[in-house]
């Protein structure tokens, strides 16, 4: 059976759609690749970032939930998502554009640390890799400079080592001490390492991340979950989402996991130049197409409008705590 192809998708949550996508297609220079919606819910947006190809390994996603209040990252969730770029020259020029766009920034060494308008956890890491990149098109952005897909993620661990021998005994991941680890296949890898908890309990909510997903081919994803069993997880039944098909359980420290298929793709509705422009409902869902666009927030169209980057964020670092 295959390795894991490092990470397939990230979803976080957000209580504001259409500033969510001013910021990451309209700063962020990722592609809106597929409006959609949450599939166990379908009142609530599912939104899609990744790059030109919708391709795993770079979809960012989102769900929306108006209004609701602040999120705080915890024990058991991932609270920093790490995205490639290709030189420390790419770095300065996200400390600047970010900048412009009200959001404060640090640069470390070989990575830029910042938090989206709601206060998710971001880092652009200038490291070298073998991995394809995975680059959108962006008028104010130099393709030298542009986000080429995941990096890695950084959780919070419940308990010491907790998971360590779960991530690598059964889900393959290579490790180079109890804190980090990497999943890595025949195409793509991905790092995954572990913080010490705060002390405050986490909260669900708008700037978090909900689970993060693995890559698996789709020959092998039954396997992934007999496996996952077998090491002493609890995964779903697959589930099949149209645009892929997924198993989720939480690993031993509580952060919630998918693995997903590698197809069939974002382009089982929409053709490649047109994706992301319309409501896509799979087809079991299609027949409720009138009263979920009438629920859901009409949001603009950034290519066809030149891609307005709009007012400035709010800095993160002046968010307040959760309710």
């Amino acid at each position: 059976m295959n390795e894991l192809d490092g990470i397939h998708h990230i979803s976080a949550i957000t209580a504001d759609a259409t500033r969510n996508l001013l910021f990451y297609e309209g700063v962020m220079g990722l592609r809106l690749v597929k409006k959609t919606v949450n599939q166990d819910n379908p009142a609530v947006y599912h939104l899609f970032y990744a790059d030109e190809d919708g391709s795993p390994g770079a979809d960012l996603t989102f769900f929306e939930y108006p209004g609701l209040a602040r999120g705080r990252a915890g024990a058991g969730m991932i609270h920093r998502i790490a995205l490639r770029v290709a030189s420390h020259e790419a770095l300065e020029f996200w400390a600047r554009r970010l900048a412009a766009a009200g959001i404060e920034s640090t640069l470390e060494d070989d990575r830029l640390l910042f938090e989206d308008p709601e206060g998710l956890g971001l880092e652009l890491a200038a490291r070298a890799t073998p991995d394809q990149p995975l680059v959108a098109d962006h008028p104010e952005i130099p393709r030298q400079f542009a986000l080429q897909g995941f990096a890695g993620a950084r959780a919070y661990e419940r308990h010491k080592g907790a998971s360590h021998q779960f991530l690598t005994e059964t889900l393959g991941f290579t490790s180079s001490d109890v804190f980090s680890f990497e999943s890595r296949g025949a195409t793509r890898g991905s790092f995954y390492v572990y913080d010490p908890a705060p002390e405050a309990r986490g909260l669900s909510g708008s700037g978090t991340v909900h689970h993060i997903a693995w890559a698996s081919t789709m020959a092998d994803h039954e396997g992934w979950r007999d496996r996952v069993i077998a090491g002493g997880g609890d995964p779903t039944p697959v589930i099949d989402r149209f645009y892929f098909r997924s198993i989720y359980f939480r690993e031993p420290s509580g952060v919630l996991f998918e693995i997903a298929t590698i197809g069939p793709g974002f382009t089982s509705d929409e053709s490649k130049e047109h994706l992301g422009e319309r409501l896509s409902l799979p087809p079991a869902f299609e027949h409720l197409r009138a009263q979920v666009e009438a629920s859901l927030t009409p949001l603009p169209n950034l290519r066809l409008a030149g891609r307005p980057q709009g007012a400035p964020f709010q800095a993160a670092s002046k968010r307040s705590g959760t309710g």
